[in-house]
């Protein structure tokens, strides 16, 4: 369960039960429940789509590149403001640095396997990743799985949130659905990192690996499949459907 549906699972009403008491109880910092969150900018999902569409396109792009970008299209913008966008976005710019996707300090990490290995046959290397999606009046995140020998899609899921769950659904599916592979790979995505995605890899006996320090080149096969999908799908679909 999230932290904001502990959070709602609150009640203020309670004469029994402090709200010092609830929180203790729920696992959940009393400063998110006293303090009262900033509305969101009206202008964020606009903005949010526009980084997305350059982000697509260029996926090599930082924060800084896309400020001027979004600046020079009229847009009264600053870096920290693109930034934390990117970050609810879970997106960063493509490129050869470390630590691309924070996990989380106490999951752990596993060694990357797949340094200097061939892989030329299904089911013996899968990999996940999770991407950003605008639609309508708001957004969703979308993670697939895929076979990295045919860059075949095995399954996907959508979440509203950037939780653990939907990951760990489209892969259970895929299991069900196309057998296990030898080894699956991810980021350090704080997603991938958890016990529940970590521990239903264990279960069906499937090595872990995980993207280190200097390989960034392990996600253009899946930034492709975003591309193609946003290009040629989603976009295109969205143009028709407001012709």
């Amino acid at each position: 369960m999230s932290v904001s549906d502990r959070r709602g699972m609150l009640d203020r009403a309670d004469k029994g039960l402090s709200i010092r008491r609830q929180c203790e109880l729920l696992g959940v910092a009393r400063s998110g429940v006293y303090r009262l969150q900033k509305p969101a900018n009206d202008n964020d999902l606009a903005v949010m789509r526009r980084i997305d569409e350059l982000f697509t396109a260029w996926p090599f792009l930082g924060s800084r590149r896309i400020t001027a970008m979004l600046k020079a299209e009229g847009e009264t913008i600053n870096r920290k403001r693109v930034q934390r966008l990117m970050r609810q976005m879970g997106i960063a710019a493509l490129g050869p640095k470390p630590n691309t996707s924070k996990p989380a300090p106490s999951h752990k990490i596993h060694p990357y396997l797949l340094r200097n290995m061939t892989i030329d046959r299904p089911n013996q290397v899968w990999a996940a990743d999770i991407t950003y999606l605008p639609i309508g009046r708001g957004f969703l995140y979308l993670v697939a799985v895929i076979d990295w020998a045919s860059r075949a899609v095995l399954s996907w899921r959508l979440s509203n949130t950037m939780d653990t769950s939907f990951c760990v659904a489209a892969l259970e599916d895929a299991l069900a659905r196309h057998g296990r592979p030898e080894i699956f790979n991810t980021d350090q995505g704080s997603q991938f990192t958890s016990a529940a995605f970590t521990g239903a890899l264990a279960a069906a006996g499937i090595k872990i690996s995980m993207d280190g320090r200097g390989r960034w080149m392990d996600n253009v096969f899946i930034e492709r499949l975003w591309r193609s999908l946003k290009h040629e799908d989603i976009v295109c679909c969205g143009s028709q459907a407001s012709a």
